[in-house]
């Protein structure tokens, strides 16, 4: 007897993780495998976090923290938004989550209903998506390109017809890299607040720029909800560990869904992450790295005739046209995982009517793996020219 499967749960898988879990069983066989498809720093979590850690596990501090997070990292978390943002915002708006994917779920559940529309900025970040269809809400596309920086503007929201309930933002964003500029970013807050539209901005790249800082929604939209991570810029991606800053009329309503659906976040991670803040000089450094791979690729890449990308403002990846060499860019991420020992992600995980021809590059790994990885990319392209 087969008994029925949720309808909910027909979504569509996260195609990066499907290449992580192919490129990681190649490397299982002994492949060599360079690892460009995963937005995950190659460097570990810094020192003073690791300590903590150790600390924490022989004193056996383990249990349960309250559903809204440790007191303490809220209070650290306070004091960083003050520092870096100029912000003043109370430690109770914070909430800490298990990573930012948790603080995604809390906020679609706790701001819209069934039916609802929320507009998603394309290409985009896959989870939100099939988190929205998942809890049956309606997503309307936004489609952006080159022509606007692959971010919207006031303009392209005026001319929806369709009368929004959310909108997703992300500077930096995943897949592009891009950056939403002060002014822009402050018509976009405005014309939501003027429309009524609840505002989610993703954050969890900031602290990656490499020429301005990134703004804060914070900064100019009270109803807005921040969602930031630890997995970026602080390099603790498996510590599963994001959090959110709420208006204060949201707090008790998260902090029942989070009690029923996540108990607390992890425990070991937020006494650990409390000491992240002692190693900023350590963290910075990672940037410098991140910016030094980015500029290799951008002068290299045109050379093995990759010339056209996104413009990467931040973050760590570029999202590169590959139209002259495919119109199916998973094939080709599939031909280059088992050719040349290369994990990339197609475009389609970010894009379903034009990532068929983009690729995403990571370029969090090592120089090294950034110079190697050229090399592979050349050899590949070259046989692929002189096949056709």
């Amino acid at each position: 007897m087969v008994l029925k499967v949720a309808g909910r749960s027909e979504i569509s898988p996260f195609i990066v993780m499907d290449i992580m879990r192919m490129a990681n069983r190649l490397s299982m066989k002994g492949s060599d495998i360079i690892h460009l498809e995963v937005g995950q720093p190659s460097t570990k979590a810094p020192r003073a976090v690791l300590e903590t850690a150790k600390t924490a596990l022989d004193q056996n501090l383990l249990g349960y923290t309250d559903a809204l997070g440790f007191a303490d990292l809220r209070k650290r978390l306070t004091a960083y938004y003050q520092d870096y943002y100029n912000c003043a915002i109370s430690s109770d708006r914070i909430i800490i989550t298990t990573g930012s994917s948790g603080a995604f779920l809390l906020s679609f559940l706790s701001v819209f209903e069934a039916g609802d529309k929320v507009g998603l900025v394309v290409p985009t970040y896959p989870a939100y998506k099939n988190i929205l269809k998942a809890i049956g809400v309606e997503i309307l596309e936004i489609h952006v390109s080159h022509e606007t920086g692959f971010q919207p503007n006031r303009e392209i929201l005026e001319s929806l017809d369709t009368k929004l309930d959310g909108l997703i933002i992300a500077s930096p964003s995943n897949p592009t890299g891009s950056m939403i500029k002060k002014i822009i970013f402050e018509e976009i807050l405005d014309w939501c607040a003027q429309k009524k539209v609840r505002v989610i901005s993703d954050e969890i790249y900031h602290g990656i720029t490499y020429n301005e800082k990134a703004e804060t929604a914070l900064s100019y939209n009270d109803d807005a909800i921040i969602i930031n991570s630890f997995s970026k810029y602080f390099c603790m991606t498996g510590w599963r560990l994001g959090w959110m800053v709420v208006p204060d009329n949201l707090i008790r309503t998260i902090e029942r869904l989070a009690q029923n659906l996540f108990i607390s976040p992890p425990t070991i991670s937020q006494l650990s992450a409390v000491s992240a803040f002692e190693c900023l000089e350590e963290l910075d450094s990672n940037v410098l790295r991140y910016a030094d791979n980015r500029n290799i690729l951008q002068e290299e890449l045109p050379k093995i005739g990759l010339k056209r990308f996104a413009p990467s403002d931040g973050a760590f990846y570029l999202y590169v046209d590959v139209s002259d060499y495919t119109n199916d860019s998973f094939s080709l991420c599939q031909d280059l995982l088992t050719d040349a020992g290369l994990a990339i992600t197609p475009g389609t995980d970010f894009d379903s009517r034009n990532g068929n021809y983009f690729i995403r590059l990571s370029f969090a790994s090592s120089t090294f793996n950034i110079s190697s990885a050229i090399k592979r990319l050349d050899q590949f392209l070259s046989k692929k020219k002189s096949s056709h």
